[in-house]
């Protein structure tokens, strides 16, 4: 596992080269990551949510059974069954105690929704703060590729336009340089 984890950890670290060097990716996999993230906490809501209809729906049940139960008990105890009466109240009081398990339940469920709301919502701010900072990078980027563009094209046209003169006084040089041999061999047949 050394080598598989000294690989891991090289390809994690070239990654992380990478996108520093890139900072306009590294924004982009942010993005991506909290678009993730978004979908998980959605996806952990609405989990949560069929959890809590059921805890609710079992809670109901339960009350049911109670009042079914105590029903019983006022019954039994109407017609002197004492005996009926007790195992009665027995099942009576389990019952209540497994509903406020479940109520219990049910209110951790609420409270782990709440928090789940309250992640995607920072979650959601997150990734808008980022879509920002990626949209003026992208601003930025363009920029800096139209500016490059115009000193390229600036300094080509400089270039052409140092040619032209650079031709043209190639040129007066020809011309100078053929004059002069010109003279000088003017002079040399004079001789």
């Amino acid at each position: 596992m050394g080598l598989f984890d000294d690989l891991s950890r090289f390809l994690e670290n070239r990654l992380e080269e990478f996108l520093r060097n890139n900072p306009h990716l590294e924004l982009e996999a942010l993005l991506e990551q909290l678009r993730e993230q978004e979908a998980d906490t959605l996806k952990l809501i609405a989990d949560l949510q069929v959890q809590e209809k059921r805890s609710q729906d079992d809670i109901l049940s339960t009350a049911q059974e109670i009042q079914r139960w105590h029903i019983r008990v006022q019954k039994a105890q109407s017609a002197n069954r004492q005996d009926l009466a007790a195992a009665a109240q027995e099942r009576e009081a389990a019952l209540l105690r497994e509903g406020n398990q479940r109520w219990g339940q049910m209110q951790g469920l609420k409270e782990r929704i709440t928090q789940s709301k309250e992640l995607l919502r920072k979650i959601q701010v997150r990734r808008q703060e980022v879509q920002t900072k990626a949209a003026e990078a992208q601003d930025l980027r363009a920029k800096a590729q139209t500016q490059q563009r115009f000193e390229t094209n600036g300094w080509s046209n400089k270039s052409s336009s140092y040619s032209n003169t650079f031709d043209d006084l190639e040129e007066k040089f020809l011309r100078w340089e053929t004059q002069d041999e010109l003279e000088q061999m003017k002079r040399n047949m004079k001789k």
